[in-house]
């Protein structure tokens, strides 16, 4: 009798495990780049983005689906992702690695985007985006503070970037 009863009690924690699993799975989205157009404008600026330097950003909100966001410097997606109201309804960002893409606006390949949450990011360098000061960013923090050796700048994780650190 009481092998009956362990065998309902796994049964029943392997429906509760998988109900919370598809619904993890259901919530967590994950969106792939989108090309950057020339006709592209900066969501927050309005300045066409493929005209600018550096690295870009895109964000995705929770409520809006596969409708993205895009930036012409990750300093301008910080300053809309920093915002509380934005903050907590955005899904997923994405910025380049600039350590496979060369620096200039030229070079934009959105086979380079990488997930921000994970990148490290060189705040204060003397390279420039379209706003001016932007944060460059690296899957590797290695490769940031290499940067960061040759152009100046302070390396932070995505979780020590604040609106100090964007000017």
């Amino acid at each position: 009798m009481s092998a009956i009863f362990k065998t309902l009690g796994a049964l029943f924690c392997l429906i509760v495990i998988s109900a919370c699993s598809d619904n993890s799975a259901k919530q967590a989205v994950i969106h792939k780049a989108v090309a950057m157009e020339s006709s592209d404008e900066c969501h927050l600026c309005g300045m066409l983005i493929t005209n600018f330097d550096g690295p870009k950003g895109e964000v995705f909100r929770k409520e809006q689906g596969d409708k993205v966001f895009k930036f012409c410097s990750t300093r301008d997606m910080f300053s809309y992702y920093l915002d509380p109201e934005n903050t907590r309804n955005v899904s997923q960002i994405l910025v380049h690695d600039m350590s496979k893409m060369p620096w200039g606006s030229d070079s934009i390949d959105d086979k380079y985007f990488i997930d921000a949450k994970t990148a490290w990011y060189v705040t204060g360098s003397e390279k420039t985006g379209a706003m001016g000061k932007t944060l460059a960013s690296f899957s590797l923090q290695t490769d940031a503070q290499a940067f960061a050796d040759e152009f100046g700048g302070k390396v932070l994780s995505f979780k020590d970037v604040n609106q100090d650190s964007l000017w």
